[in-house]
């Protein structure tokens, strides 16, 4: 749609005149945030997000992967980690959680600052607190080595007080609006930490959230520690192999060893043998789940309907030998991703009655939510996104809600939330710099696209043609932010 135009002609003289004595093109593009909406489609050039719902049986398996946030503080100017409670609890949390997701972890160590003189003089201060923890980790986590660990800090930058000043209640909402505004604005560090102090209310901001930005920002990714001992493996590869039907492991042990085998192939293989010997729900439904992530992997349209077409099937015998929300679930992606909306929309709401479970409803809601976007429904999007969600992509889809009804500010929020969860796939940025050319920060604007530039192709090849860029893109200095 970015590609289209708008031309008016003029004919002189009879109607069916094949040429126009006269044309010119009114506009290009056209202008429709809510095409971006993401609803689990891999485009070219982005990584491939889990789609589909599996039904899991085994303890502490959610997702493949755990996440958790973990925040370690600073006396004021000091790169010198302190054995504050608070400090001496993250390392107890830290402990539980590598003992409950021993295996591929992951960390990235990022050291931010406050905006206090005494803080903003030491321009290594975010980067030497990083590396303090980091020498911490490696000290006391035996089982830590470097290479699980990045660094990365922040410097003179008000993305971390933004955040805390959303749920802030020590001030008004008047007075936070004040705050974001300048927050938001073009000027440099200095000059928008010398209006902040200027704004009443701002004693109270240095009091309860500047302590809380000499920091650092540990985010952990890690597997919950499963799957067969050598002589249940041996079990399950007679049986894989075995012609007679011969099976001699549990329903309980095929699920863990389905459960915990990261290879799609394999997996498929171990439901598939599944439905040979159990009646039951599950691995007809993940077998679904896989051929969904299959397709996602593929390219050929035919190719991939061939495979939904065998979910659906699935899918479909799932809920017929035991109703559950996840089989409706599934449908409902699939059906969204063939563009069927409103058959998508009867299964989300049909799932929607079968179960309560919190992280299932906020899934629920969320593709809910966007389809509602889809069809125009921005303020009933907006009330689905209300479900506690930590995916970026959920988190833009809410950002877009609110930016096509001209709520900016809860756009921004949504957008900045959505970059804090996820910044290497561009979506945030690529929300906030539709924020800010819209309030008329081109500046702004144009540090965000460079963003989007450095982290994701397919939206870099987008920005060209947005309508919503229309007006940077007749700025001298576009194209050098991009080639820079």
């Amino acid at each position: 749609m970015e590609n289209g135009f708008l031309e008016i002609r003029f004919f002189q003289g009879r109607k069916d005149e094949a040429n126009p004595e006269e044309k010119k093109i009114l506009a290009r593009g056209i202008l429709a945030p809510q095409r971006m909406v993401r609803i689990g489609e891999a485009l070219p050039g982005e990584n491939i997000q889990p789609l589909g719902m599996y039904i899991l049986t085994q303890k502490n398996i959610q997702e493949e992967f755990q996440e958790a946030e973990f925040t370690f503080f600073f006396g004021s100017g000091s790169s010198s980690l302190r054995s504050y409670p608070a400090n001496a609890m993250v390392l107890e949390k830290m402990d539980q959680f590598f003992l409950d997701y021993p295996q591929e972890i992951s960390l990235k160590v990022t050291g931010i600052h406050s905006p206090e003189d005494v803080e903003i003089s030491k321009s290594d201060l975010s980067m030497n607190r990083a590396k303090e923890v980091k020498e911490n980790l490696l000290s006391r986590f035996v089982n830590l080595k470097e290479s699980m660990i990045t660094l990365d800090s922040r410097t003179q930058d008000f993305f971390d007080l933004r955040i805390l000043l959303r749920d802030f209640t020590g001030i008004s909402d008047q007075r936070k609006e004040e705050l974001y505004a300048i927050l938001l604005s073009r000027e440099d560090f200095i000059s928008q930490k010398e209006r902040l102090e200027k704004i009443p209310g701002s004693s109270q901001i240095k009091k309860d959230l500047y302590p809380k930005l000499r920091a650092v920002r540990v985010q952990v990714t890690g597997k919950a520690l499963g799957g067969l001992t050598y002589q249940q493996s041996k079990k399950l590869k007679e049986a894989l192999e075995s012609k007679s039907g011969e099976n001699r492991l549990s329903f309980i042990e095929w699920n863990q060893a389905a459960e915990f085998t990261p290879n799609l192939e394999e997996k498929a293989a171990i439901y598939a043998k599944m439905t040979e010997y159990y009646r039951s729900p599950i691995p007809y439904n993940n077998l679904a789940v896989i051929r969904m992530r299959q397709a996602q992997r593929i390219l050929d349209r035919q190719s991939k309907e061939l495979l939904w077409e065998e979910a659906l099937r699935l899918l479909t015998i799932a809920y017929r030998i035991e109703p559950n929300p996840e089989a409706l679930f599934n449908q409902g992606q699939i059906l969204a991703l063939q563009g069927l909306d409103w058959e998508a929309y009867q299964k989300l709401s049909q799932a929607s009655t079968l179960t309560q479970n919190p992280e299932f409803v906020s899934k629920n809601e969320a593709l809910r939510g966007a389809l509602d976007l889809r069809r125009g429904d921005y303020k009933l999007a907006t009330l689905r996104f209300e479900k506690p969600t930590k995916d970026p992509l959920v988190l833009f889809n809410k950002g877009l809600a609110y930016f096509l009804l001209e709520d900016y500010s809860k756009a921004n929020a949504a957008f900045e939330e959505s970059v804090n969860q996820g910044r290497e796939i561009g979506y945030g940025y690529y929300g906030l710099a539709m924020v800010a050319a819209s309030n008329g920060l081109a500046e702004e604007a144009l540090i965000h696209l460079q963003k989007v530039g450095m982290t994701n192709p397919f939206l870099k090849s987008k920005i060209v043609n947005d309508p919503i860029f229309q007006e940077l893109r007749e700025m001298a200095d576009f194209f050098e932010v991009f080639s820079n």
